[in-house]
């Protein structure tokens, strides 16, 4: 089957790009152009018919790439035309009519890409990465997975594992030979170390992942704090309402932010307070959620509210910024148990001390984002399958003596496996759907 489809972002403009692969795309050349396939990875100015009436659709740039010396393997074109709906309606329309023709599915390129061994998994997944980063940190995270750093990791330890795989299955081949005293020792030394290698790659603060889904900030606290008009400010627009009644917010509303190059994703939250309100309670669980599950808790009070000690015991532990807002009405004492956590003293209305709380922020993420220079783990499940190589490396290594070889094997085979899945190595046809899904159609 060949496919085909937009491959540049929809919309007008001057240039768009058809990308047709499979083997028919010599065929659809011939019939779109009239002509055969120029000379390949080089740039052609051809005419381009419509298939059943040689009616002139537009003029532009061929490029052929034969296979499998492809982005997909195959024998694959690019067609680089005026961006217009009509243009792209009438080219897609003349492929359609052609036997063996379909539209491509979303990320259908790439996923051919891996089946042929053009490209790993990791890297499939950090070519979608790169294709939706918004910010500087996530295209420099992209790239650096792309560059095949995670799948060398990921790959030597796999080979290492297999290569202790192979003395013990050399004792379940020949069980009458006995294997030396130092190699056995060598064998749980070497796992022992591949498991720490694994142990500390997971021990990475989630920094990968933190980076390609964005830095989640919270902002919690009573009603009529003033949490709204911070994600306001914050935003630079109005994503949220603000009023003087008391519950306005309800629901979670975020805003998707670049900090200085950090992909934030900050939550304006329902006002906690008691309340008989269905509906309100619900938001307030949620709220409180939010603030379990971020990676940085803004809780905003007011000076009617500086007793809201109650609710900050549940989360004093979590890393959080406490805010005094409208300072501009003045702030009477304040106790001890807000003053242990250096409350910053705010006015969004007079605009005070708001740079002073930005740069808090920013501080914040600069911290998280410290160890990024080794990324190894982006996608949860990377993450997944590293703790199954861990667990299956200590049934392993709970084996004292290797008298069970074939069960001491399998461990060793698991483990391979996990190590496997995250690059590609073995039968993922079970999670291709969902990571490629993720794709735009035309990549």
């Amino acid at each position: 089957m060949t496919i085909y489809a937009l491959s540049s972002g929809p919309g007008i403009s001057g240039i768009a790009v058809i990308r047709i692969s499979g083997n028919q795309t010599k065929n659809v050349i011939k019939k779109l152009t009239n002509l055969d396939p120029p000379t390949p990875r080089s740039a052609y100015l051809r005419k381009i018919n419509k298939i059943n009436t040689n009616e002139l659709i537009d003029e532009g740039i061929l490029l052929w790439f034969p296979g499998p010396h492809s982005y997909t393997g195959e024998d694959m074109a690019e067609f680089h035309i005026h961006g217009s709906k009509a243009v792209i309606e009438a080219i897609h329309s003349s492929i359609s009519n052609i036997d063996g023709c379909r539209l491509a599915e979303p990320g259908e390129f790439t996923k051919l890409a891996f089946q042929n061994g053009k490209i790993n998994l990791l890297k499939a997944e950090s070519v979608a990465d790169l294709i939706s980063s918004e910010t500087e940190i996530q295209r420099q995270q992209a790239v650096k997975i792309m560059s095949g750093k995670s799948s060398n990791k990921f790959n030597s330890l796999r080979e290492r594992l297999l290569k202790v795989l192979s003395n013990i299955e050399a004792k379940i081949d020949f069980p009458e030979e006995d294997i030396p005293d130092n190699i056995l020792n060598n064998i749980h030394t070497e796992v022992k170390k591949i498991r720490e290698e694994v142990e500390k790659i997971l021990n990475d603060q989630k920094v990968g992942e933190m980076i390609r889904e964005g830095f989640k900030i919270a902002i919690v606290g009573p009603t009529n704090a003033g949490k709204s008009s911070l994600l306001n400010y914050l935003s630079k627009r109005d994503v949220a309402i603000v009023s003087e009644i008391a519950g306005t917010t309800r629901d979670v509303i975020e805003a998707h932010l670049n900090l200085d190059g950090y992909p934030v994703i900050i939550s304006d939250t329902a006002g906690i307070r008691d309340s008989k309100d269905e509906i309100e309670k619900k938001g307030i669980k949620l709220a409180l959620k939010k603030a379990e599950n971020a990676d940085l808790t803004i809780i905003v009070i007011e000076p009617k509210s500086v007793d809201f000690s109650d609710f900050l015991k549940d989360i004093v532990s979590k890393n959080l910024l406490l805010v005094i807002n409208k300072i501009d009405l003045g702030v009477d004492e304040i106790g001890n148990e807000i003053k242990k956590l250096n409350p910053i003293k705010i006015s969004i209305k007079d605009e005070k001390n708001l740079d002073k709380l930005i740069n808090l922020i920013k501080e914040n993420l600069k911290n998280k984002f410290i160890s990024s220079e080794n990324i190894f783990i982006t996608r949860q499940r990377h993450r997944i399958n590293l703790e199954q190589c861990v667990d299956s490396l200590k049934n392993f290594e709970r084996k004292k003596s290797l008298e069970d070889f074939d069960k001491a094997a399998e461990d060793l085979r698991l483990a391979a496996r996990y190590l496997g899945m995250i690059v590609g190595k073995v039968d993922v046809e079970e999670i291709l759907g969902s990571i490629f899904d993720d794709f735009c159609i035309g990549k």
